[in-house]
C-alpha cells in the first residue's frame, strides 16, 4: 500500500498504470448560499442590508453527563440553531417584509449561566432610505412573534436589533463554515471533468520549491488540516507555501507557511496518524472562493454507503503526473467490516482509519491528493470534512479503495492546538 503524495510512490507495489477516472465531476444543484450568490438578483435600486440580532433562549437541553450546568451537547445546540432560523424565518415570511426578507444565518451559540445566547445575522433587500425606521421595523415583528411562540423560550427582554455596514455583515455571512457555491447542472458523473470555479472554496495546494506536493483543508483563516506523510521528507515550513484556487497556476492567492505539527504518534514509514495541522500567514479572507469547512462533532457518524465527495490536484492514473486543476469525484463510505476483509486491506486498517470508495475500482484518490478532503454534506448543505486522503493499494484498483484519516477520531487533537 502506498501513500498519495507526489514523490513518495516509489515503494508501491504493482507499477502498472490503472485508467481511472482519479477525481471525476460532481455536479450539484446548489441554491444561494451566500449573500454574494444573491446579489445578481437583487432588484434594481435595491441594496442587501444585514441586521445583527441578539437572542437569549433558556429551555435548551442540559447535558447531564456534564459537571457544568450551562454545558451543552453540540446536537442539542445545533437543533436550537434550526429551529431559532425557523422561527425567524417564519416571522418575516408572514410579515409585511415578506417581499425583501433573503434569510437568516446563526453565526454564534454562546453558552451561559441561564441558558444560550444566539447571534444570527437577518439578511434583507430594501431600498437605500429610511433604514432606521426599518430597523424599528424589524425589532418590533421579532418582539411580537416571540411573545407568542412557545417553540423556544425567548426572553422578549434579551432580544436586541441593531443594522450592520453591507461589508460587516457580508463578511460575517461569508465567515460561516462549510458553505459552497455551485452551478446549477443535471447531476451526472463523467470522466475526468473539472471543478467549477469556488465549488470547493475550502480546498487548498501545498507546495514546495513551487511544486504541488499535496492537498490541503481549510479550517479557518490561518489552519489548514493535511496529511502528516506530506511533510516525511521535509517539515521545514520556510520551504514550504500554500494556495488557494481552482488551479495551481495561476493561484487564486499564496500564503508562507508558518507552522508544521505532525501527530505525536505518527511515525514514517508507517501509516497510523496521519495526521498534521499548517499554521499559514497573513489570515485569508474568506470569500465565495475561499471558505473554511465545518468541523464534526466528535460524536458524528457517517453509516456506510453515505455519499461522500473527494477533490484534488492528483494524477488520473497511477504512475500519471498532478494536475493544473481541481478535479472531484462522487464516492461511497465502505464499513470496516468490509475494509478489514482479507481480500481488501485485512489488519492494516487500524483505530482512525477508514475506506471510501467502490470495490470495483474506477473511482478513486491518486497521487497528488494526499492529504485532502474528503468531505460531506448535511440536510442544511453545510460541508463537513470527515476524511483526510492518506492511503491506498495503487489508484482505483478492485478491492482496493481509497482509505483515508477519520477525521472525528482527531477531533480533540485538532481542537487542542488550534482552538478550533
Amino acid at each position: 500500500p502506498c501513500y498519495r503524495a507526489v514523490g513518495l510512490s516509489l515503494g508501491c507495489r504493482g507499477l502498472k498504470p490503472w485508467t481511472i477516472a482519479g477525481l471525476t465531476a460532481l455536479l450539484l444543484t446548489a441554491g444561494a448560499v451566500t449573500a454574494g450568490l444573491l446579489a445578481p438578483f437583487l432588484v434594481s435600486g435595491q441594496n442587501m442590508e444585514y441586521y445583527h440580532g441578539t437572542f437569549k433562549i433558556s429551555n435548551l437541553r442540559v447535558n447531564s453527563n456534564s459537571r457544568q450546568s450551562n454545558t451543552y451537547q453540540l446536537k442539542d445546540l445545533r437543533e436550537m440553531s434550526e429551529s431559532l432560523v425557523r422561527q425567524v424565518d417564519e416571522t418575516f415570511i408572514d410579515s409585511a417584509l415578506n417581499k425583501h426578507y433573503i434569510k437568516t444565518r446563526v453565526v454564534r451559540l454562546t453558552p451561559e449561566e441561564d441558558g444560550v445566547r444566539a447571534d444570527v445575522i437577518m439578511v434583507f433587500q430594501f431600498s437605500p432610505e429610511q433604514r432606521a425606521v426599518r430597523e424599528k421595523k424589524i425589532y418590533s415583528l421579532l418582539n411580537q412573534k416571540i411573545r407568542n411562540t412557545r417553540a423556544l423560550s425567548i426572553s422578549a427582554s434579551s432580544v436586541q436589533v441593531n443594522a450592520m455596514s453591507s461589508s460587516t455583515g457580508k463578511l460575517t455571512v461569508q465567515a460561516c463554515c462549510g458553505k459552497r457555491v455551485a452551478p446549477l447542472t443535471v447531476n451526472r458523473i463523467m470522466s475526468g471533468d473539472i471543478a467549477a470555479k469556488a465549488a470547493w472554496p475550502w480546498q487548498a495546494s501545498l507546495q514546495r520549491d513551487k511544486v504541488h506536493q499535496c492537498g490541503a483543508t481549510l479550517i479557518s483563516s490561518t489552519w489548514l488540516v493535511t496529511a502528516a506523510h506530506c511533510f516525511k521528507s521535509n517539515r521545514n515550513p520556510r520551504q514550504w507555501t500554500v494556495s488557494f484556487g481552482t488551479t495551481i497556476d495561476p493561484p487564486l492567492m499564496k500564503r508562507n507557511i508558518r507552522r508544521i505539527i505532525l501527530h505525536e504518534q505518527y511515525h514514517s514509514p508507517g501509516r497510523e496518524h496521519d495526521i498534521a495541522l499548517v499554521q499559514f500567514s497573513p489570515r485569508v479572507t474568506f470569500s465565495d472562493d475561499v471558505r473554511r469547512i465545518c468541523l464534526p462533532e466528535v460524536s458524528a457518524s457517517f453509516p456506510p454507503n453515505s455519499t461522500v465527495y473527494i477533490t484534488g490536484f492528483g494524477a488520473l492514473y497511477y504512475g500519471g503526473e498532478s494536475q493544473n486543476d481541481l478535479r472531484e469525484a462522487k464516492l461511497k463510505m465502505i464499513s470496516n467490516d468490509v475494509c478489514k476483509q482479507p481480500q481488501v486491506y485485512g489488519n492494516d486498517i487500524k483505530l482512525g482509519m477508514f475506506c471510501a470508495g467502490y470495490l470495483e475500482g474506477i473511482y478513486d484518490a491518486c497521487r497528488g491528493d494526499s492529504g485532502g478532503p474528503l468531505v460531506a454534506k448535511d440536510l442544511k448543505d453545510t460541508w463537513y470534512l470527515i476524511g483526510i486522503v492518506s492511503w491506498g493499494d495503487n489508484c482505483g484498483q478492485k478491492n482496493k479503495p481509497g482509505v483515508y484519516t477519520q477525521v472525528t477520531y482527531y477531533r480533540e487533537w485538532i481542537a487542542s492546538k488550534t482552538g478550533l
